[in-house]
């Protein structure tokens, strides 16, 4: 396995995917970590990310410098590079002139690092900082016309620091950097794959759980559904699901859940009608966080009430992926701001006393999927697009109320369909529409009408962590609107969202 130290970078899941695509399997840890720590990982790389702040200000994050006596290999990027310098005893300074964009790397000698790429090659740099002197034991390897140490090495000690990013594309070479450092410096093998993941982690949870009862609230989206499978197969009878049906689902989106998880995952279901408590409790309701915390609140109270009705029971399972556990947690040591609540992350009320169960908490969204393929689950689901935890309350912007709810049901089940007809569905990260607050005037019959605005939202993406929007056909986007406005009364405008995210979230709420 390889250790990532997250120094703040906006690439450190990069860093990670690349890894993974290696077969190589790595964890990304906060720079509070101990060496100690570390150790009892027993890694056999540490790569340090990039990130935004100077080595030389004070508050810059650190991470425990006795890294450097454990005899493990360790790649710096960036940032991560000007901290092994620093601490090393070299000198690091403002740059004369800052770096960002393409640069052509000039490599100086043979280098490991750069086993295959002689010469020169593209790289991507992003830093206003540069290395002045290196540390005793370290040459310059490489060089850009702006940036004289672009690339050191310790080859003796295994130290190695590169001021460009090789995790990002505009590196043309930057995958066989990193496979060089995985493969022949720290002498990884390319065992990790989601058939060893399902075996190791299923013994983990047998060893963990024993002849004890879970808890899983399983929603139907591939996180959850994937989760179930794995427990399943560790303790068969021991786990039990709960599915609370809030009001807030798709069009017969519960019974169709109902018959596939039924049919399919051969586990214990229970399933709880609760969506009149959820539509009364957000009456009167348009703050998408209040919403947030009201469905969260509800949704415990449910579930723990179903939950007593299971005797015996010491656990809770949940779906938590592993970037919802990197966003919950700062580089700094403080909180990160917050976007918008994540369901899962964040703990539980301490009077359910259930110790967590979250096997998928390593693994991102696609790897997720690949899981769910091995332990054979269905297409259907292994490629259901995410779907909220609050449901359509955070589409429906404003207000909630079944009204709505039932015009924004209609509307998306439009969408979806001409998706899947059109051949999108598997393409696209999410696709989905939204109810605005607002009406506009329109013409239907010779009439003036003063309908409802939607919003149809279709992203791609990897993770979710950045997204772009969707370049739909425009004879698509027309034949959906040209629908939607035709079926479902009550609408008389659609609009295309063409935001990305980063500055804009996925979800409008």
């Amino acid at each position: 396995m390889i250790v990532i130290i997250d120094f703040g970078s906006q690439f450190n899941q990069l860093i990670a995917r690349r890894v993974r695509e290696c077969r190589v399997y790595c964890q990304i840890e906060p720079p509070t970590i101990t060496a100690e720590e570390i150790r009892s990982l027993a890694p056999e790389g540490i790569i340090l990310s990039g990130g935004p702040s100077s080595i030389y200000e004070k508050g810059s994050p650190r991470v425990d410098d006795r890294i450097f006596t454990l005899g493990i290999p360790v790649l710096g990027i960036c940032y991560g590079m000007q901290f092994m310098v620093d601490s090393l005893g070299g000198d690091v300074r403002k740059a004369d002139k800052r770096e960002y964009g393409f640069a052509t790397l000039f490599t100086k000698s043979n280098s490991v690092l750069f086993n295959g790429i002689e010469g020169e090659t593209v790289t991507w740099m992003s830093h206003g900082d540069s290395i002045q002197a290196v540390p005793q034991g370290f040459e310059v390897t490489a060089s850009t016309e702006n940036t004289t140490i672009a690339a050191i090495a310790d080859a003796q000690k295994q130290f190695y620091g590169v001021q460009f990013h090789p995790e990002v594309e505009h590196t043309v070479k930057g995958r066989q950097i990193i496979r060089n450092f995985l493969y022949d410096i720290c002498g990884c093998k390319r065992s990790w794959t989601m058939k060893s993941f399902a075996r190791e982690t299923i013994e983990q949870i047998r060893e963990k759980v024993g002849d004890k009862k879970v808890i899983l609230g399983l929603s139907g989206g591939v996180d959850s559904s994937v989760t179930a499978l794995l427990i399943h197969q560790a303790i068969g009878k021991h786990l039990t699901c709960i599915f609370v049906d809030n009001g807030l689902l798709r069009k017969d989106e519960a019974a169709q859940l109902k018959l596939k998880l039924k049919s399919h995952l051969n586990i214990n279901i229970r399933f709880v009608n609760a969506a009149a408590q959820f539509i009364k409790a957000l009456s009167g309701v348009s703050d998408p966080e209040r919403k947030r915390k009201i469905i969260g609140k509800i949704f415990m109270d449910v579930f723990e009430a179903e939950a007593k009705k299971i005797k015996d029971a010491d656990f809770l399972a949940q779906g938590t992926l592993y970037p919802d556990v990197i966003e919950s947690r700062s580089a700094f040591g403080g909180p990160t701001a917050v976007i918008k609540s994540h369901h899962n992350v964040g703990g539980l009320p301490k009077k359910m006393k259930l110790k967590l169960v979250e096997p998928l908490q390593y693994l991102f969204k696609d790897e997720v999927r690949k899981l769910g393929k091995t332990l054979g689950l269905d297409e259907d689901l292994v490629w259901r697009q995410p779907f909220p935890g609050p449901g359509l309350a955070i589409r429906v912007i404003g207000e909630v109320t079944k009204k709505r709810l039932d015009v924004l049901r209609e509307v998306d089940a439009v969408l979806q369909e001409e998706i899947r007809a059109g051949g999108y569905y598997r393409k696209l990260w999410q696709s989905f529409a939204v109810l605005l607050p607002i009406k506009s005037v329109g013409i239907m019959g010779d009439g003036r009408t003063y309908e409802n605005i939607v919003a149809i939202r279709a992203v791609t993406s990897k993770d979710a962590m950045t997204a772009d929007w969707a370049r739909l056909p425009h004879k698509l986007l027309g034949k959906i609107s040209n629908r939607i406005i035709n079926e479902v009364r009550g609408v008389n405008r659609v609009v295309y969202d063409i935001s990305s995210k980063p500055p804009s979230t996925i979800e409008w709420e």
